[in-house]
């Protein structure tokens, strides 16, 4: 982990902790539960982006990965009267552990196979509930009952509450996941992602550094669920469907892979445009059947147009704002993009460079060309 990159990161948590406590105080009910909607699909789509940014492997199976944490969560504060605190601790455990199982199953798997097998998964797990119907709740689901605490007092909106709790283990995601992209482990990702050959032939454990980010990838989507549990007050298949697990993936490409900002971004985008679309459909007085296609064509819209104007996705877009107005992209420097793999003569290829400093150890020395000094 880098420690030149900690305070940093922590820095820009407690900024974007106190912008939220201000919202979340200034806002009514509803927004405030947007906020906390928001942190949920942060928490999932930052995993994502560590899984498909970061080691290159594309999953349309992690809304299965939440329904795990979720019924997780739900069976826990239901039957045994756990603390939220640590339910999400064990959600967060057992989404791991399934996370280690598929990453197994799938560390051979490249490109459409691997998005094909965690296809499968998608839509065959949440189906679960409906064969255990007595344990899962059937089609009906379980419902969760969540409290504000007590030394809040009486009048605390639980709203409130959902939206900072959300957002406390979403900034916490992204600190945590920030310096592990910065550490040996995010180097191995990259290095992976960029050669597989190269990175193996350096000493990095391929297989083990694909199931890795596999495991992350779940224990994000877990706590995302677990936290969805929380905040919707219901769990239910219906829930989880393959367009949850591909509404996050669009969400990730949206707002940029492999940039945690971008997570946020994307989440911005897919909580707030359809409702604002709907809004302006009812105030316009579109009938009911015309409104309810208004989100799902202006949620295309808005990725056609992010594609098109911005192909690195929003915070790409942001990076080169920055740059043309002269100011420093530090915040913002990690790219979606691999590393540039074009060596100038005597230069080892990038990706072996990386995979080289993953492992601890230099990057290969140049060579020298005959007759030079």
């Amino acid at each position: 982990m880098s420690m030149r990159s900690t305070p940093r990161v922590l820095g820009a948590a407690l900024v974007g902790a106190a912008i939220i406590a201000f919202l979340s105080i200034k806002l009514n009910a509803f927004r405030q539960f947007q906020i906390a909607e928001i942190a949920v699909q942060v928490t999932a789509v930052a995993g994502l982006t560590v899984l498909t940014g970061l080691s290159g492997q594309i999953s349309l199976g992690n809304g299965a990965f939440m329904a795990i944490g979720a019924y997780t969560t739900a069976l826990l504060l239901l039957h045994l009267g756990w603390p939220f605190v640590a339910a999400l601790v064990i959600a967060a455990a057992v989404s791991a552990v399934a996370g280690a199982i598929v990453g197994i199953a799938a560390a051979r798997l490249h490109g459409p196979y691997l998005a094909g097998a965690t296809l499968l998964l998608g839509v065959a797990l949440p189906g679960l509930a409906y064969v255990y119907p007595a344990t899962f709740g059937g089609d009906q689901g379980l419902n969760v009952v969540y409290t504000a605490p007590g030394f809040l007092g009486v009048n605390f909106p639980l709203t409130r509450w959902q939206a900072w709790v959300s957002s406390a283990v979403a900034l916490g995601t992204l600190v945590l996941l920030a310096n592990l992209a910065r550490s040996r482990v995010g180097r191995n990702w990259r290095a992976v992602r960029d050669d597989e050959v190269a990175a193996s032939l350096a000493g990095v454990n391929v297989a083990r550094a694909r199931v890795l980010a596999f495991v992350v990838s779940a224990t994000c989507a877990g706590m995302a669920g677990a936290l969805l549990a929380v905040v919707t007050g219901l769990v239910a298949p219906g829930a989880f469907t393959i367009t949850l697990s591909i509404s996050l993936l669009t969400a990730a490409v949206i707002g940029g892979l492999g940039t945690l900002l971008g997570a946020i971004w994307g989440s911005l985008v897919i909580v707030l445009v359809p409702t604002y679309a709907t809004d302006v459909a009812t105030s316009h007085g579109l009938s009911s059947s015309v409104a309810s296609n208004i989100p799902i064509a202006a949620y295309g819209v808005v990725l056609i147009l992010v594609m098109l104007i911005f192909p690195q996705g929003i915070q790409g877009g942001v990076q080169w704002l920055l740059r043309l107005f002269g100011l420093s992209p530090a915040l913002t420097r990690h790219k979606a993009s691999a590393p540039d793999a074009r060596s100038s003569a005597g230069e080892a290829p990038a990706s072996q460079q990386e995979a080289a400093l993953a492992r601890g150890g230099d990057p290969p020395e140049p060579h020298k060309k005959e007759g030079t000094q």
